[in-house]
């Protein structure tokens, strides 16, 4: 089981915690984590990109001159795809992009990415992350004392608006609750900032 410090927000070590193997020193599956990721991506595209086909562009319904005659190529229409202001031959119309990934696919994802943050140490465990104002400044010195100051997630055991705000401003900073983690965002930020609290809920929901 491996164990890691805990750290309080100022960066100091204030005690120790034993995490789960089932959840954080599992075997990293990457073809699973590359299934979901593209799934996950996939799923944000609006699909809504379309273009004009020769059948919907204005204009085009006379025969632009004789078939035979002219010394000119024999043309149709105005509107064919290799006329300039023409339809578009092949190009996009609207459709959905949406992938399906089953429930113990994407449960094996999210073992397999919060083990390749232990694995690789960038994953921190704090005490509390908890601020009784609006303090972007508190933010930026926990992750510096904490060596996420970087590109960091914030996991936080439930929505917390104040700590959330606080990070809203801070490029390459994203706040999360538990509940609402995926897989791409742990992959994402070089650290991987969770409170303790939320570690126990990980593993009920894991484990």
């Amino acid at each position: 089981m491996p164990t890691l410090n805990v750290y309080n927000m100022e960066g100091q070590v204030c005690g120790d915690i034993t995490l789960s193997d089932k959840i954080f020193a599992a075997e990293i599956n990457k073809t699973v984590l590359h299934s979901v990721v593209r799934a996950y991506l996939l799923n944000q595209r609006q699909g809504t990109q379309s273009t004009l086909t020769r059948a919907e562009v204005a204009g085009g319904g006379r025969k632009p001159w004789k078939q035979k005659g002219t010394g000119r190529a024999r043309h149709g229409s105005i509107r064919s795809p290799q006329w300039t202001h023409g339809g578009i031959a092949l190009g996009p119309k609207p459709r959905s992009y949406r992938i399906t990934i089953n429930k113990k696919v994407k449960r094996i994802a999210m073992i397999s990415a919060l083990s390749s943050k232990v694995a690789a140490g960038e994953l921190i465990v704090v005490d509390n992350i908890a601020l009784d104002e609006y303090k972007t400044k508190k933010i930026v010195s926990m992750l510096s004392a904490l060596g996420a100051d970087k590109k960091a997630l914030i996991v936080l055991p439930e929505a917390n608006k104040v700590v959330v705000k606080s990070a809203a401003n801070i490029p390459g900073v994203v706040t999360a609750p538990v509940n609402a983690l995926n897989v791409y965002d742990v992959l994402k930020y070089d650290k991987f900032v969770i409170a303790k609290d939320a570690v126990a809920k990980l593993e009920e929901v894991y484990a």
